[in-house]
């Protein structure tokens, strides 16, 4: 079963009381100028809270790779551009080998669902919810975007 979250920048908090992670990063993520993240890793609570911040070029399905975790939920956040981002259960899918130091499950299989991700959208993804970014809708968009990644 597929348990995310797709919501707006506005409504995070109302997810407040989850977890602890999930809190620190809600309470960050509402109140922070993402735009002013620098590239790379940006710290929030050590190995706890973190934040990704990079940019791409959005892609075919077909080119892109699905990718699922462990130790973290990730709360995507795009600040410029727009993607879709395929989820499915991790149950449905066939997964290859557990990549530790990355925490980092690569996976195949098809798209149970397609989630539109635009600026002030978020996606909240769970270690079930396996998921496919960079899928460009309608054609290549320039994205700009932050994933917090929060431990659980």
């Amino acid at each position: 079963m597929v348990f995310l979250i797709y919501t707006k920048r506005k409504d995070m908090e109302r997810y407040l009381g989850m977890s602890d992670t999930l809190d620190t990063a809600i309470r960050y993520l509402v109140s922070a100028d993402l735009t002013k993240l620098a590239m790379g890793r940006n710290e929030v609570d050590g190995d706890n809270v973190f934040i990704n911040r990079f940019d791409y070029t959005t892609m075919p399905e077909s080119e892109a790779a699905w990718e699922g975790h462990r130790d973290y939920a990730d709360i995507h956040v795009v600040l410029e551009g727009e993607e879709r981002i395929g989820v499915t259960d991790a149950g449905s899918l066939t997964a290859g080998e557990y990549d530790a130091a990355g925490d980092f499950i690569p996976y195949e299989g098809p798209v149970d669902a397609w989630v539109a991700m635009r600026p002030g959208d978020i996606l909240v993804v769970f270690p079930e919810d396996v998921h496919m970014v960079k899928v460009q809708r309608g054609g290549p968009s320039a994205v700009k975007k932050a994933v917090f990644k929060v431990k659980v």
